[in-house]
């Protein structure tokens, strides 16, 4: 089973539209003030950029390896300077930036500590380096609900969860990380949003975009097991009296201090 990462239209309905409104929460406790260089690594569609340029920073850059994801954000973010580029080897010169953010990023990186390196590679000496990933063992309700169903009817589909697969989905492991990249003052905090879908399509059809890899999983089943899926989703979902379906999101974010200056390459 693939996943795509290519087209941001179909990624801003399945999690895109949640991730901004944890992009608000998480720039507002940085409490990083105006005129600042930023740097946003894994900037996917631009939702931690728009959130940054609210802050007004004296320049705001994002870097992701999806063109696709580039283009959406370069059309929402005009005022981003974008690049193509991986977060384990940064095409950016080392000690600039002074603010280092990455947003849902960290669990897709093949090795994380190579990423942190980066991050505090590239920031400035006092400089904020913060991430911030889903909880995708507990608190992301809209996949939980999802993963369960799904093993429900297939065992096998456990071993695609992310909640089992990624480890960083708690504050102590995403604080060891940033630990460990020679940050300090390093601190953790949970960000919880509602997540509410008007009904069972808003919730389902995002599933069926195949960005991410809950719908890469649903695009590989037949049309009669993904029907089925469909109807046992139904059949849990809660409903509030409206028809809406009400559930919450929580992502993890860590922060810390660049507090020495990194070699430049």
């Amino acid at each position: 089973m693939g996943q795509v990462w290519q087209v941001g239209d179909n990624y801003e309905a399945y999690v895109g539209r949640w991730s901004r409104r944890v992009a608000r929460e998480f720039v507002t406790w940085l409490g990083v003030p105006a005129g600042r260089t930023w740097l946003d690594v894994g900037c996917g569609t631009g939702a931690l950029l728009a959130a940054a340029l609210a802050v007004a920073p004296a320049r705001l850059t994002g870097v992701d390896r999806s063109t696709g994801f580039l283009a959406t954000a370069r059309a929402r973010v005009p005022e981003a300077d974008l690049v193509a580029g991986d977060a384990a080897a940064l095409p950016i010169e080392g000690g600039r930036a002074e603010v280092v953010v990455s947003g849902l990023t960290l669990n897709f990186v093949g090795v994380p500590a190579r990423a942190a390196a980066e991050f505090a590679r590239v920031a400035a000496p006092g400089g904020t380096v913060a991430a911030y990933v889903w909880d995708y063992a507990d608190g992301m309700v809209m996949m939980r609900h999802f993963w369960d169903a799904a093993t429900t009817l297939d065992p096998a589909a456990s071993a695609f969860d992310e909640g089992s697969r990624f480890t960083l989905c708690r504050p102590g492991p995403l604080a060891e990380l940033w630990t460990a990249a020679g940050l300090t003052g390093v601190e953790t905090r949970a960000i919880d949003v509602p997540t509410v879908f008007t009904g069972f399509d808003d919730y389902w059809q995002p599933f069926l975009g195949g960005q991410g890899t809950a719908p890469g999983y649903v695009a590989s089943l037949s049309e009669e097991r993904r029907g089925a899926l469909a109807g046992l989703l139904r059949e849990r979902l809660p409903r509030a009296d409206d028809g809406s379906i009400r559930l919450t999101a929580r992502a993890w974010a860590v922060r810390g201090l660049a507090t020495q200056a990194r070699p430049v390459r």
